[in-house]
């Protein structure tokens, strides 16, 4: 008996030998080794990509004060408030461009936002199946267009339209009364600040409605059947649920649109009117924009004050795009903050 039992305990016996072979000497897994060594050079290849972007941003801000010093030695801070631009008398202010910049991209901006969110609310919530993908396409070949056919269609096609059946009977209409008079005063040829917002406003459309159709489409749709079960309107969803939901990419769009105006370039050339003084505030001024300017006078001016002065007009570009997107992260950082919080 104790012989039967010893035979029959020498598998285990095997086994638990073996076992503890393998826990002393595991086997080589090459997989294994070569993980952490992959994990690695992707950490270090993403960290050097992140600080080679660094490096370019300092690098360009570098490049534009030391070609904007002269500039800035001479004029200062009061560059930005100065009218003049006199490259004859060696005269040099921003404001107009500055101007132009602001007031371009702002009218886009009031323009596009709630055409894109309209347009992404269509597509997401109401529009019908077969009119969904085709519509969503055509929206996003606007954005294949090049820059300078708007620019050429704004002067051409979209200008004498706009002097013909918007300024002057807006001209007639407020002809006389202070204030609004003023504000739609100007040569009726179509061309101006107003003109230069319209068409940034119909080239960043396509952008704004991209991305706030892409994150519409990713609210989970139990939130969405939800609040129409507990009988919410279509408009009510949309404010409550996927609003809130989506405010970090709508805003992201948002942004997105707004740099892309900002730093629109031939289709305002050929719009704004390149005037490089401001006889008054009217939305059908001629008027100039930075990026403009640049455009226009970079090649031609000769070393001096005349290109140091373009320079620090690239310098403010930059800046003005530095504080639009503090600006934004300022904003999500508030909305995060108060999530959660009773309104």
């Amino acid at each position: 008996m104790p012989n039967t039992l010893s035979v029959s305990q020498m598998p285990n016996q095997a086994s638990e030998r073996s076992f503890e072979r393998v826990k002393t000497n595991p086997p080589t897994n090459k997989s294994a080794r070569s993980g952490p060594l992959a994990d690695r050079l992707f950490a270090w290849a993403a960290k050097g990509a992140a600080l080679i972007t660094l490096a370019l941003l300092f690098a360009i801000l570098i490049s534009l004060t030391m070609g904007a010093w002269p500039a800035i030695e001479k004029y200062g801070l009061g560059f930005m408030a100065s009218t003049t631009w006199d490259p004859v008398k060696q005269e040099f202010g921003g404001l107009v461009m500055i101007y132009g910049t602001l007031m371009t991209s702002l009218i886009a901006l009031v323009i596009a936002v709630p055409v894109s969110f309209g347009i992404a609310v269509f597509l997401t919530e109401l529009s019908p199946a077969w009119l969904k993908r085709p519509l969503g396409t055509a929206i996003e070949l606007l954005a294949a267009i090049p820059s300078i056919v708007y620019g050429m269609w704004g002067l051409l096609v979209f200008g004498p339209l706009l002097s013909t059946y918007v300024q002057q009977p807006l001209q007639a209409m407020f002809s006389g009364v202070p204030y609004l008079g003023a504000l739609f005063s100007g040569p009726p040829v179509g061309i101006g600040i107003l003109s230069a917002g319209i068409i940034l406003a119909i080239m960043i459309i396509p952008f704004i409605a991209a991305v706030m159709r892409d994150v519409f489409e990713v609210t989970p749709t139990l939130l969405k059947e939800s609040a129409y079960g507990l009988g919410a309107t279509t408009w009510e969803v949309v404010s409550t649920v996927v609003l809130p939901y989506t405010k970090t990419g709508v805003i992201g769009g948002i942004m997105l649109g707004l740099g892309r105006a900002i730093g629109e370039t031939m289709a305002v050339t050929f719009v704004i009117g390149n005037f490089n003084q401001l006889d008054s505030l009217s939305l059908f001024q001629a008027a100039n924009s930075i990026t403009s300017a640049l455009a226009n006078e970079f090649a031609e001016a000769g070393e001096g004050l005349h290109q140091a002065s373009l320079m620090y007009l690239g310098l403010v570009l930059f800046f003005i795009t530095f504080v639009v997107l503090s600006i934004s992260k300022i904003l999500l950082l508030q909305l995060k903050k108060n999530e959660g919080a009773k309104s």
